[in-house]
């Protein structure tokens, strides 16, 4: 059973000049008469921090009426190149649309083959199925959530044409691995990037400058997010940056002649601007969501859920299992951003209606692998086993981590976990059985 660590509380002091923050012991146990809202997610509370950068810029678009590329997509550009030590960038419409153009680059078509991560957001996957391709599945690592290098070489045949490993939830797939095994078979890699800009290696390589390109999404959940659906391409090859850049815009070559056919891939204006008031504040938004992670690690050992980040097998000292980092270096401050704080348990819905009910907001990031989407059922690769995908589908749960949530807020969440796996009547029936991806504990 879990300790009987005391549960931490907070009491605000307040000054003329500062909000001090005293920690005390409390004996409180969270029960449904006790409410404390704690969204997954509050992009009011950024909005509020650069609404005044924000009106008068946009305000300054409609004014001028220049709202397809022009001088704010190409400052986004410009800066994005730079942040990810790239050679150049480009601005699309929107992450999915970055996928498809990188395919699209390649002339992936009918009778190719696309490998990537049974486990991830359905782009991923969809952009290759509409192209007529066919995507090939392969299991995740149990600590990281992301594609298993070993079983990706498994997987490669002679139809391969390119790889996309996906770095999910903020930090970096096992790129060093990935990349020498797709040289040694000549294929092309693009990284899906939608949820890690800024993210590094632990030899701090940013993501997005590794693979043949890069592929980033501004969807407004993400922690560099847009007002609406925007895009990012990065690559470090010229011709093919110059391929791209006719690819945005229907192939066009010339004004009204038309190289090859592309499709409407432009960013609006407004995206673009609105991206570059918000990119001076990325690195300290990333850091924010990580000192909120860190703070849910050490709640989480004190308070006996979980014996420390890494771990894979669940017993009564481990009821919740957290994040592995395994890329955490002093060269790689960003080794995580964390633009998703997920936690295993075994009593996933169980544990997430219990947080709803006490204003706790939690999301499943993802609930059906690739392989049992029925869109996918008749691809070879979906009958293959995928034991550790069917493990995570069942048994992930992501915690608010957004970088304005407050001490209290992440104390409220690690106490309402703690009093439901105290609670017996709560743990009648497993989501999760006990399966083979989690029958060696390790800790990286």
């Amino acid at each position: 059973m879990m300790s009987e660590a005391p549960i931490w509380g907070f009491v605000h002091l307040k000054s003329s000049r500062i909000r001090k923050l005293k920690i005390i012991k409390t004996v409180f146990t969270p029960s449904k008469s006790y409410f404390m809202n704690v969204p997954l997610l509050d992009l009011k509370l950024q909005y509020a921090t650069i609404k005044e950068q924000i009106e008068p810029k946009i305000l300054g678009l409609m004014e001028s009426q220049s709202l397809i590329l022009g001088k704010e997509v190409e400052l986004l550009e410009e800066t994005s190149a730079r942040y990810c030590n790239t050679q150049h960038a480009l601005g699309v419409s929107s992450g999915t649309d970055a996928l498809l153009m990188a395919l699209m680059s390649l002339n992936i078509g009918p009778g190719d083959e696309v490998i990537l991560p049974t486990f991830s957001f359905f782009a991923t996957a969809g952009v290759v199925s509409r192209l007529h391709a066919t995507p090939v599945f392969v299991d995740i690592d149990p600590v990281t959530f992301m594609i298993d290098p070993r079983l990706m070489e498994s997987a490669i045949t002679k139809q391969t044409k390119a790889i996309i490993p996906v770095h999910l939830y903020g930090q970096a797939a096992d790129m060093d691995a990935i990349m020498a095994i797709a040289n040694a078979h000549a294929i092309p890699v693009i990284e899906d990037c939608a949820q890690a800009i800024g993210t590094q290696l632990p030899d701090g390589r940013p993501v997005g400058s590794i693979g043949l390109m890069g592929c980033f999404s501004f969807y407004p959940t993400k922690n560099l997010g847009a007002f609406g659906d925007a895009g990012l391409i990065t690559t470090n090859d010229s011709a093919l940056f110059t391929h791209l850049q006719q690819m945005r815009n229907h192939g066009q070559i010339e004004r009204y002649k038309h190289g090859f056919v592309g499709g409407n891939f432009r960013i609006d204006a407004l995206q673009a601007a609105v991206l570059n008031i918000k990119f001076p504040y990325l690195e300290s938004w990333h850091k924010a969501r990580r000192n909120n992670a860190e703070t849910y690690v050490r709640l989480f050992q004190e308070f006996g859920l979980s014996e420390g980040p890494g771990l894979t097998s669940f017993n009564d000292a481990n009821v919740a299992l957290l994040p592995g980092m395994p890329n955490k270096t002093e060269k790689a401050p960003n080794h995580h951003i964390f633009n998703q704080f997920v936690i295993r348990v075994q009593y996933r819905n169980a544990l997430r209606a219990y947080l709803s009910e006490r204003g706790i907001g939690t999301e499943v990031y993802y609930p059906i692998p690739f392989h049992e989407q029925p869109c996918f059922k008749g691809l070879p690769s979906s009958s293959n086993p995928y034991p550790v995908s069917d493990c995570a589908s069942r048994d992930v749960l992501a915690l608010p981590i957004f970088p304005e949530l407050t001490q209290e807020q992440i104390v409220h969440v690690a106490q309402t976990i703690r009093a439901f796996f105290n609670d017996s009547a709560n743990l009648s029936s497993k989501e999760c059985l006990d399966c083979d991806c989690g029958k060696t504990a390790k800790r990286l």
